[in-house]
């Protein structure tokens, strides 16, 4: 016997619910340009739509529109949706929609409601629905950004679950070529120049949005991104003769194939010398994580260090990561190296967390050096890219 499915059709609103609904979105929109007019001019400017279909069945934003589920805004009441309305234009303004790139959307998602709850929260922008993720501990470890925040959350199982719960709405990308989406991404920022210009017209522009704005539409190099692409490039092919290349086997020659890129043994030197405070230290840990999660080295080597080596410690691909502190004396850079040839440690590059305080930095290896510096910008040697909180 052959089971005929038959799908259920989708609901639709009458014109009366229909109206009711969107007049609700619309008195939002005007409560948020009052009481808001930073969040609220960014919304005025957004096409809201009804729309039964998303799934979640909560709300949704690609950075062009934004569409709520009748059901769920009928739950809400008008301070939380406020704060819904808000949460979507938040999306695109901090480039969620545009920047994902090839990581787990789910966890993506989630990333960005954390930072976006968090900041609509310190500044009293209506009330959260029960349904937000909330966590200042965690905002505090990921440095208050969404890329921070992504590497410390697990991944999700088979059914999609990694224990963070479901986020409020779908951060969708915004699709399009690469050109296009730069383009959405410079359009934004004209967007959140004229509404942060209306609100210091109206003499509403928090202290923290004004930074926020700052940080938006004149952003630093992203030095995530720089240390993402320097790991990046420090992969090879892995060549094989287990299998052999079978395009060349009818010429009698015996190749390796290539199984892809992998990345060799890496070396972060972690500056522990006494002008490193703890949250620093929370910040490198969160990033050598993300070296572990992204590039997947075959071995990360670890040394702690402040006028020598203090401690060392060698985890590979399957390891926990356990990163804390050790010394708090000088600064010296030579002896990592030394260190490393001492005890035949060939990393394929090595990233250096530090201040860059220091004046002994030794003889450059044979190997690339990044480094990650939360203060001086210069060494005689390597690639310095600046690490600054940066919103989003």
């Amino acid at each position: 016997m052959t089971t005929v499915m038959i799908d259920e059709p989708v609901k639709t609103l009458d014109a009366h619910e229909e109206k009711r609904l969107m007049l609700r979105l619309s008195k939002a929109k005007t409560a948020l340009v009052l009481g808001h007019p930073f969040i609220g001019t960014i919304a005025m400017n957004m096409p809201f739509k009804l729309d039964y279909t998303l799934n979640p069945p909560t709300a949704s934003t690609n950075g062009k529109e934004i569409r709520f589920h009748p059901e769920f805004i009928d739950t809400l009441n008008d301070e939380e949706m406020q704060f819904l309305v808000a949460h979507e234009c938040m999306h695109p303004m901090l480039e969620h929609c545009f920047r994902r790139g090839e990581r787990n959307h789910k966890k993506w998602n989630q990333a960005g409601d954390y930072v976006i709850n968090k900041l609509l929260s310190d500044e009293g922008i209506g009330k959260m629905p029960k349904q937000g993720l909330l966590n200042d501990a965690l905002y505090q470890a990921g440095g208050g950004t969404t890329d921070g925040i992504y590497t410390l959350l697990p991944e999700p199982d088979e059914d999609g679950d990694n224990g963070h719960g479901d986020p409020l709405d779908s951060c969708n990308d915004g699709g399009g070529s690469p050109a296009e989406q730069a383009q959405q991404q410079s359009e934004w920022k004209v967007k959140v120049a004229q509404a942060a210009q209306s609100a210091k017209m109206m003499g509403n522009l928090s202290a923290g949005l004004e930074r926020l704005v700052g940080e938006l539409l004149q952003p630093k190099v992203d030095w995530r991104d720089v240390l993402r692409k320097f790991v990046e490039r420090c992969k090879s092919d892995q060549r094989t003769f287990a299998r052999p290349n079978r395009r060349f086997l009818a010429q009698d020659l015996y190749l390796p194939s290539v199984s892809g890129e992998v990345l060799g043994e890496i070396l972060i030197a972690v500056d522990c010398s006494g002008s490193i405070d703890q949250e620093t230290i929370d910040q490198f840990a969160t990033e050598i994580n993300t070296i572990k999660e992204d590039g997947k080295p075959k071995r990360i080597h670890v040394v702690y260090f402040d006028s020598e080596v203090s401690h060392y410690e060698s985890y590979a691909s399957e390891d926990d990561l356990d990163i804390k502190p050790h010394g708090g004396g000088g600064t010296a850079f030579s002896p990592v190296f030394a260190y490393a040839q001492q005890h035949d440690i060939e990393p394929v590059a090595c990233v250096f967390l530090t201040d860059l305080c220091c004046n002994d930095f030794g003889d450059a290896p044979e190997y690339p050096v990044l480094w990650v510096s939360t203060h001086a910008d210069e060494a005689p040697f390597g690639e310095v890219v600046m690490m600054e909180n940066k919103h989003g």
